[in-house]
Order: structure tokens, then sequence, then C-alpha cells
């Protein structure tokens, strides 16, 4: 269970978000951010990041960007998105988030 609860909202300037703490073991490594960048990729909205309250938002589905970040557990994401179905990506990559980037699955390793 997260420490940090995830919550999502639509600010002012029309991107829907989410606020998630990564749980991941290692974090974004290459596997985890090809899947979350294969997913953002499916949506036709702009997608962002933010990792600990940088401010410096990155796209969302630029594979080198996510690996660049060094995204690691524990980290805070700030995920926001533009456009159509702007709520139902945001909904769906906190998800993967919060499935720990269904690694359990692919390996077929129980929790």
């Amino acid at each position: 269970m997260p420490r940090w609860e995830a919550t999502e909202a639509v600010d002012p300037h029309g991107y829907c978000q989410a606020e998630i703490e990564v749980t991941h073991g290692f974090g974004l490594h290459a596997r985890p951010s090809v899947t979350f960048t294969r997913l953002a990729k499916s949506f036709p909205c702009t997608i962002e990041i933010d990792v600990n309250d940088s401010h410096v938002w990155l796209n969302g589905k630029s594979i080198v960007k996510i690996m660049g970040a060094r995204i690691r557990r524990g980290s805070i994401m700030k995920i926001r998105a533009r456009g159509l179905r702007a709520a139902e990506a945001i909904h769906a990559l906190k998800a993967l988030v919060q499935r720990d980037f269904d690694e359990e699955k692919k390996h077929g390793r129980s929790a």
C-alpha cells in the first residue's frame, strides 16, 4: 500500500492530473519506462510528468525523458494530460503505476 495516496483532479487550465508515489522496487528502469510510454502513446492527448515537485514537466510519451528523469522508488510523480481522452489516460496511467507496471504479471511472480 503506497504511503502517498494517489489523487486525481482537473486544474483550471484544463489539465487532468494525478499524483502518485512510485512503489516499484527499482523505480522506472527500462521495462517500466517502456510500459509507461507505450500506454501513454495509446492516448491522443498530451501527457506530461513532474517528479518530486521539480516543476519541470517532461513529455510522458518519450522513453528518453522518462528514463532520464531517474524516477526511483518513493518518488512522487505528477501525471497530467490535456486533450481527447485525457481523464481516461490519467486513470489508466495511475492504475499502471499502482500495479507496479505489471512487472509481477509479466514474470509470473506472485506478491
